[in-house]
């Protein structure tokens, strides 16, 4: 409801791009260009200083994006309200989760929602853990999904569940007959590991850390932001890696790989978290009760299913 004008112009100011905002508002930069053009030609000023690709906020910009912050958060709220009388959840909800959430989780968490909701249109952005965390806490996004533990005192967090870490191999890989695999007995082997800021990185860093093994010893023949790419590396013998079990299921029971739980047990947690002191709609009240009883259920089955592969 609120000017689109205002809209696009928060967005550059907020993320100091053209691009950046296009993307965040799922528009062309040409059209962010033309919004920011007509909204400057209203006030008959300029409010962005461009040049060297950095974008600053000229001092009427800077009012303007005061004002257009509180106008943008009672047209947000105004919406909220008006929806909650109606008693029928709709609008747009902005979301961020993980790769491995979004992979594997996400998918029956959506269909679910929009089951219920169909007039909700969810916004998906995937990231890795740490930069999901980072844009919920800078208002950016309305509700995360991670896989890591948050302490950051603009999230409130609600713990879900949990899924196992295991080690993942090809069958013919020295490591695949282990039933139980220590920090010390991988040392020898190439390790794949992920990108940084991924929550099963940390996790894994720590569990070396954890049994006196410092990453300098770990032999790391790659570093990957993609869990596919890590998944068809490890299956054709170029090293270890360690994956969330929700994530291997179906190539373990193709043959694919092989998973060898850690000693002692590792788990990755899967949290739901939202800006603390944001104005919380109904909307994203509900879809993150929702995305806590998904995700609870979902693992069950996970656990029920790893139990019935011998890996429980």
């Amino acid at each position: 409801m609120a000017d689109r004008r205002l809209q696009v112009f928060h967005a550059v100011a907020k993320h100091g791009s053209f691009t950046r905002a296009a993307e965040h508002l799922f528009m062309t930069q040409p059209a962010v260009t033309f919004q920011i053009k007509q909204l400057e030609e209203h006030f008959n000023t300029r409010l962005l200083e461009r040049g060297h690709g950095h974008i600053s906020l000229t001092p009427t910009g800077e009012l303007v994006l005061a004002y257009a912050e509180r106008i943008l958060g009672l047209s947000d709220e105004l919406e909220s309200r008006v929806s909650e009388l109606t008693d029928e959840l709709s609008g747009a909800i902005n979301i961020g989760t993980s790769t491995t959430i979004a992979a594997y989780w996400l998918p029956r968490l959506l269909e679910s929602f929009k089951r219920r909701f169909p007039r909700v249109v969810p916004r998906v952005v995937v990231g890795n853990s740490q930069l999901t965390e980072d844009r919920v806490a800078a208002r950016d996004l309305d509700i995360g999904l991670i896989e890591i533990v948050s302490d950051q005192p603009a999230v409130e967090r609600f713990s879900a569940a949990q899924d196992d870490l295991l080690v993942i191999c090809a069958p013919t890989h020295p490591l695949a007959q282990a039933t139980l695999l220590k920090a010390e007995d991988l040392i020898e082997h190439p390790f794949i590991t992920r990108d940084p800021g991924n929550a099963i990185r940390e996790l894994a860093e720590q569990f070396f850390e954890a049994a006196g093994v410092p990453m300098t010893e770990i032999n790391i023949c790659a570093e990957l932001g993609s869990l596919a790419t890590v998944k068809h590396l490890a299956a054709e013998g170029m090293g270890y890696a360690i994956a969330s079990r929700a994530a291997i299921l179906r190539d373990l029971r193709e043959g694919k790989l092989v998973g060898i739980p850690l000693e002692p047990r590792l788990f990755t947690p899967l949290e739901v978290i939202i800006p603390r002191d944001k104005f919380r709609s109904r909307l994203i009240t509900t879809f993150a009760e929702h995305a806590c009883a998904e995700l609870t259920e979902m693992a069950a089955t996970v656990a029920e299913r790893a139990s019935e592969q011998g890996l429980g």
